[in-house]
C-alpha cells in the first residue's frame, strides 16, 4: 500500500531497481494499482501489486475499501513509514466453498462478489470475498481470497527478473492461522511458512537482479 500511486512506483524503483508494469483503476473501490510479476516455482503466477486510493475516484458509497485501505491509523503509518507491505491474496478454486470454510471457523471472511477491470487486453474478471468493513483478518496474515476469470494479471506482465521465493506468516496465535491454512488447502508449499511470534508480521523474500530483497510489514 502506498499514499499515492506515484510514492509507490518510485518505491518500488528505489527498493527493487525496477519500474512497475501498468495496472488499472478499479471504479467500485476507488483504488488503483501498478503490478510486478514475482512468479516462482514456489509461487506460480504471483505478482506484487502496489495499490493507492486514487484522487480521481469515488470512495464507495455502501462499503469501506478493501484491505483496510480507508483505516485511519494506517493510512497515518503508511504516509509517515512509506510505502509498505500490507496483505497477501491467496487464489481459491471455489471461493464460495474456501469462504464457508473460514467461516466454519469463526473467521468472517465476508461475501464473494465479482469484481472487474479493463485493459489492453480486455476485460479482467475475478470474484473475490470482501466484508462491508474493509477489515483484514488476523491483522492482515489471513489471505483474501479470490478466484480469477478466463485471464490471470501475471499471464500478461513482464518477466523482470523479480521471483518470491518464501512468504512467512508470524502471529501470536500461528495455531489458529494454520489451522485457517489448513482448511484452504494452503498449507502444503514448504515456501509459505507459519511461525509463532509476539507480534504479528507478514515478510516476503524476493529474489531480484539486485538481490535478495526482504519485504516485511509494520502490522
Amino acid at each position: 500500500m502506498a499514499a499515492s500511486l506515484e510514492e509507490g512506483v518510485a518505491w518500488c524503483e528505489a527498493t527493487l531497481g525496477l519500474t512497475p508494469d501498468t495496472g488499472g483503476q478499479h471504479a467500485f473501490m476507488g483504488t488503483h494499482n501498478r503490478l510486478l510479476r514475482t512468479s516462482s516455482p514456489a509461487f506460480a503466477s504471483s505478482y506484487l501489486e502496489i495499490i493507492a486510493i486514487d484522487p480521481q475516484g469515488q470512495a464507495p458509497s455502501n462499503h469501506r475499501r478493501w484491505f483496510d485501505m480507508d483505516d485511519p491509523a494506517l493510512q497515518a503509518q503508511v504516509r509517515s513509514q512509506g510505502p509498505q507491505l500490507t496483505h497477501w491474496v491467496a487464489r481459491a478454486n471455489g471461493i464460495a466453498q474456501a469462504t464457508d470454510a473460514l467461516r466454519t471457523l469463526g473467521h468472517a471472511a465476508g461475501t464473494p462478489q465479482a469484481a472487474s477491470r479493463q485493459t489492453p487486453r480486455g476485460l479482467l474478471a475475478w470474484q473475490i470475498g470482501l466484508r462491508p468493513d474493509g477489515q483484514r483478518l488476523l491483522q492482515g496474515l489471513l489471505p483474501t481470497l479470490i478466484e480469477w476469470g478466463d485471464q490471470h494479471p501475471a499471464a500478461n506482465l513482464a518477466d523482470k527478473g523479480v521471483t518470491l521465493q518464501q512468504l512467512q506468516l508470524l502471529h501470536p496465535d500461528a495455531d489458529a492461522l494454520q489451522t485457517a491454512l489448513q482448511a484452504l488447502g494452503l498449507d502444503g508449499n514448504p515456501a509459505l511458512q507459519v511461525a509463532q511470534a509476539s507480534a504479528p508480521a507478514l515478510v516476503a523474500h524476493l529474489h531480484t537482479p539486485r538481490g535478495p530483497v526482504q519485504l516485511r510489514s509494520a502490522l
